[in-house]
């Protein structure tokens, strides 16, 4: 994959929040370079060292916490199932994580691109979802992301 381009951008980070019920310091997308509702998303988060996690996780090392990049991948995951037509209203929440594995640090100054892909969506209130993060290139984190709806 290439680095994207302000040219490839999908959905800007104003329309994400459209879309999404996150926001700051939880909302972990900030740009969509591609995307097919109801079937697949790619997206970027920019990571920065002005960001609240760091001040804690750790300050002399600071390293992404996995459980925020588990998080931004389920965001995407978000994004592919907020614009499927006939969805009952209310919130999409995590129902369980399967086989991720984190396989190196990330740390300020990388770049995430998460994959994304709508494996399953069954009753319209419940669905899997297969995640990928990379940094340049290098897979980082991936896994199976559970969700259900609460209404």
């Amino acid at each position: 994959m290439t680095d994207p381009t302000p040219s490839d951008v999908v959905l800007t980070s104003e329309q994400i929040a459209g879309l999404l019920p996150h926001r700051y310091p939880f909302a972990l997308v900030d740009r969509v370079i591609a995307y097919e509702p109801g079937v697949s998303a790619t997206a970027i988060k920019n990571i920065t060292m002005n960001e609240p996690q760091f001040q804690g996780h750790f300050p002399e090392r600071p390293l992404m916490p996995g459980v925020l990049i588990v998080e931004a991948m389920a965001q995407v995951g978000g994004l592919i199932v907020a614009q499927i037509p006939d969805l009952p209203k209310g919130l999409f929440v995590f129902a369980g994580i399967d086989g991720v594995r984190f396989r190196r640090p990330v740390v300020p100054g990388d770049q995430l691109i998460i994959q994304c892909e709508l494996l399953s969506l069954k009753r319209k209130r419940f669905g899997k979802i297969k995640a990928e993060a990379t940094v340049e290139g290098a897979l980082v984190c991936s896994g199976e992301l559970l969700f259900s709806l609460v209404d």
